[in-house]
């Protein structure tokens, strides 16, 4: 295993307590999809659950450091540079529909730069990290984007506004997790991904996934945190995507 940093330790770490319980509930769903009150509050409490989890467990060791989370918003602690972002369940409509495919999303800010990520699939037990100026990995074996260089060989990433925009002019997925869309621009499985007026907590851990894997990002530090515009993809076809999107 590559040696990493003592903070990325601790993600990993809040990250395993806290599929436990996403695994649990997971399970229990489908005995809910029968009941009165159905599954929506059921969801809600376990995004909550993951939330108090992975902000406990980060705590620990990391007292002074403040948070950007889905659930809560901000929490300002003694140190107001260096942020945790949480997505404690991106991809929530598939949970709820016992589609497996959702993640724990993860990242680390200071002052404007993100410095960690880290995306986590409970399901499949597939683990996607990045720091800086250290690479990318997936279940501890480093990864790059892909090297493809022709738009219609490529297979890119929305969400169905992106979908109804360019199709049929790119082959695309809408897969209803934008934190797996970015992990899996990372090690190569999806070649680029667009995504207008995203939250940063959707992002962040997926942005260092991708820069550190050797692909591009744009800039996202002039948008507010719940309206960002996003593009990334390999180097090769970067430049192409953005042309594409541009000219509708």
């Amino acid at each position: 295993m590559n040696s990493i940093s003592p903070n990325l330790n601790l993600m990993i770490k809040a990250c395993e307590k806290a599929s436990k319980v996403i695994v649990r509930d997971f399970g229990e769903l489908e005995n809910l999809q029968v009941s009165k009150k159905g599954p929506k509050d059921f969801v809600t409490k376990t995004d909550k659950r993951v939330e108090n989890i992975l902000i406990e467990e980060l705590s620990k060791s990391k007292k002074n450091y403040s948070f950007i989370t889905e659930e809560t918003g901000k929490i300002v602690n003694k140190n107001k540079n260096i942020f945790w972002i949480i997505d404690p369940i991106d991809g929530t409509t598939n949970f709820l529909h016992g589609i497996p495919h959702f993640a724990i999303s993860i990242a680390l800010k200071n002052e404007e730069e993100i410095i960690a990520g880290l995306i986590f699939d409970p399901i499949k037990n597939e683990i996607f990290y990045a720091e800086k100026n250290n690479g990318s990995f997936f279940n501890n074996s480093r990864v790059r984007v892909s090297n493809k260089s022709i738009l219609e060989d490529c297979l890119f990433a929305s969400n169905s506004e992106g979908l109804k925009l360019i199709y049929p002019k790119l082959n695309l997925r809408n897969t209803g997790c934008a934190a797996l869309d970015l992990a899996y621009v990372g090690c190569g499985r999806f070649d680029g991904y667009f995504h207008n007026k995203i939250n940063l907590w959707d992002i962040a851990a997926g942005k260092i996934i991708i820069e550190e894997a050797g692909g591009r990002v744009n800039d996202i530090s002039n948008f507010q945190i719940n309206n960002i515009d996003i593009r990334a993809a390999n180097i090769n076809i970067y430049e192409k995507m953005v042309k594409k999107l541009d000219n509708f």
